[in-house]
């Protein structure tokens, strides 16, 4: 048991002074970008919200978008706004100008009131996004999005280390979770250890196993398969007449709305040149996790409206509905504003434990470096 004990002791020690840092840049990015659409407007006025009386119409979006980049073949992938706002954001998803990089679309922004165009940025060129980027892959693409996956894992790793080291013997709960206000600076360092470890436990194994699963998916979706299947996502074609115009955002959105009409669109793909491609939009029904980004998607053909296919809670399965909680959790909206604020107070975690126990540390190396200096 105490060759055990200091086995556990030992890892739990390195990871926290090897990766500490590492921990905190994830958790502190991570507190902030639970409300970054928030604070986006603090570094670009031009983003502030914009009130609207009247619904916006996201075909004169379409349009303002088409008469600014006619250039721009590829479709767009469009968030609706909220009720009673006017400023509408769109996305070039793979522009030209930043062909190469892993992820850096065209985001365009117009006021829905008047159909005009009042912002557009790369993703990655402004504070929030570039802060995104850095939670996300380090900056390194792809090989940083697995290097995040992986930290997640030992996250969660030291934090069940923690636990073990921690937990009282039968009869000693009490004691075990006592703050010694009395007690001698290095006690009292470590009681603050100890409770901010049990305190934030479930809010970073959760974050830790989420962000591995959400990061590293050619490992994980073959794990969560291996439980239960994951369905295939459709891949419909629009009619192939071509000769027939492109139905509009607005008539798709009506027709979705006819369908089902407790389902809530968040994101709709507007199709391009390309004769074929069909409308997709991203919709909630009551119960989805998530609210920005939920996962049911439906597919209208593109000229005469018709649903093509739908991916809701009704064809998922155990492993799909599985795999669509972790963004949910990860980023706390799963759980309305209160998971978001939990999230967001969680990420501070890493902080006060990489603090105390490097303070802890040093009071141990101070301590054992006074008993060499006696038995010498």
């Amino acid at each position: 048991m105490r060759r055990a004990r200091l086995l556990w002791l030992t890892l739990h020690r390195w990871l926290g002074l090897g990766l500490g840092l590492w921990f905190v840049l994830l958790g502190l990015s991570g507190s902030a970008l639970v409300f970054y659409t928030d604070l986006e407007p603090w570094f670009d006025a031009r983003l502030a919200p914009v009130p609207s009386a009247q619904p916006v119409s996201i075909e004169a979006v379409v349009q303002a978008l088409q008469a600014a980049h006619p250039q721009r073949t590829a479709g767009l992938r469009i968030e609706l706004p909220a009720p009673g706002q006017a400023l509408v954001t769109a996305r070039y998803l793979r522009p030209a100008e930043t062909a190469g990089r892993f992820f850096a679309p065209l985001l365009a922004t117009v006021d829905g009131r008047r159909g005009a165009l009042v912002a557009e940025r790369y993703w990655g060129a402004t504070p929030m996004t570039w802060l995104y980027d850095l939670h996300y892959t380090l900056l390194l693409g792809d090989a940083g999005r697995q290097a995040v996956a992986v930290a997640g894992l030992l996250l969660v790793l030291s934090m069940l280390s923690g636990l073990w080291l921690w937990w009282p013997r039968t009869g000693h709960w009490r004691e075990a979770l006592r703050f010694k206000r009395a007690a001698s600076p290095q006690r009292r360092v470590y009681d603050l250890h100890k409770v901010a470890g049990i305190a934030m436990l479930p809010v970073l194994l959760v974050l830790g196993f989420t962000g591995a699963v959400l990061g590293w998916p050619a490992v994980s979706e073959p794990v969560i398969g291996w439980f239960s299947p994951l369905g295939a996502m459709p891949r419909p074609v629009s009619s192939s007449e071509a000769a027939l115009p492109r139905l509009s955002a607005d008539a798709v959105l009506a027709r979705l709305q006819r369908a089902w009409p407790d389902a809530q669109p968040r994101w709709i793909d507007v199709p391009g040149r390309d004769p074929r491609a069909p409308y997709r939009v991203r919709l909630r029904f009551p119960g989805d996790p998530g609210d920005r980004f939920p996962s049911s998607v439906a597919w209208f053909d593109a000229r005469t409206g018709a649903v093509l296919a739908l991916r809701g809670p009704q064809q998922a399965t155990a492993g799909d509905t599985f795999r669509q909680w972790m963004h949910p959790l990860h980023g706390g909206e799963g759980f309305g504003l209160a998971g978001r604020i939990v999230v967001c107070v969680g990420g501070l975690g890493p902080l006060a434990l990489a603090l105390t126990g490097w303070w802890r540390w040093r009071h141990k190396r101070r301590a054992a470096a006074r008993r060499r200096d006696l038995a010498a």
